[in-house]
């Protein structure tokens, strides 16, 4: 079993001291036992695209933060963040254990092309799996969700989960809710996804953070508002249903 718990909020806009804040008063609200906390895309500053003011590397102020919440929940982390390495700024997920290390960290490969993200942040090359236990869990960000190619890799690699953290406008947001449903069906997995409220210079959010269970359930989605929303994911239950309907064993193209 993998307990989580997902954290819908509304950041201030390229202010990651007050997100950090608002954050904390939210997490008082996140039960001390869970083993995974999920934050959404770009967590303290919002979908910026000025990537170069408020880029870190992995020592950065957000890193030491999430570090921090990490400790002191002692809990998994997943969050957002602007990584610099180089002179190549990514969109980046982190995953960090109890501790506060750094277990994996996944650059969005599919830069939102539509807001001219690819003109300010660098396309990430690797696919990202990393574990909690006996969970496999595959990483994406927002628009990745609408490349199924992406999560057919991890289907193929036999993930548990599929986390996907997200600044998803409320515009489109039907198609975020279809998407995160259709990936959890056609690769036989949990598939979360953890979006935003609020708003930004251009866009309204409305959130609609959701878990599907590996047959399409939805288990839980919630809208319009702040929220912390927990739940509990089964290993055995992507077993059953991997072993039922073996459909994984047919792919032929990819």
């Amino acid at each position: 079993m993998l307990t989580y718990a997902l954290v819908q909020f509304a950041p201030v806009f390229e202010n990651k001291k007050s997100s950090s804040d608002h954050l904390l008063q939210l997490l008082q609200k996140v039960d001390q036992s869970v083993d995974m906390i999920i934050f959404p895309e770009l967590t303290l500053t919002g979908f910026t695209m000025r990537s170069q003011k408020f880029a870190e590397d992995m020592q950065g102020e957000s890193i030491q933060f999430f570090s921090s919440v990490a400790r002191q929940h002692k809990a998994h982390i997943f969050a957002g963040v602007i990584e610099k390495e180089n002179t190549n700024y990514y969109n980046t997920l982190i995953h960090l254990d109890p501790s506060g290390q750094l277990v994996a960290r996944y650059r969005k490969i599919h830069p939102f092309s539509y807001s001219g993200e690819n003109r300010f942040y660098t396309a990430g090359l690797q696919t990202v799996i990393t574990r909690i236990n006996s969970f496999r869990i595959g990483l994406s960000i927002c628009y990745d969700l609408r490349f199924p190619e992406l999560f057919r890799f991890y289907a193929k690699q036999r993930v548990h989960l599929i986390v996907d953290i997200a600044n998803w406008p409320q515009a489109r947001i039907e198609h975020w809710r279809t998407l995160l449903k259709a990936r959890s069906i056609e690769d036989q997995c949990y598939v979360m996804g953890v979006n935003r409220v609020g708003q930004d210079k251009k866009n309204e959010y409305n959130g609609y953070s959701c878990v599907f269970a590996p047959f399409g359930e939805e288990l839980c989605c919630v809208a319009d508002r702040e929220d912390v929303i927990t739940g509990t994911l089964s290993l055995e239950r992507v077993r059953q249903v991997q072993g039922d309907y073996p459909f994984l064993n047919d792919i032929r193209l990819i």
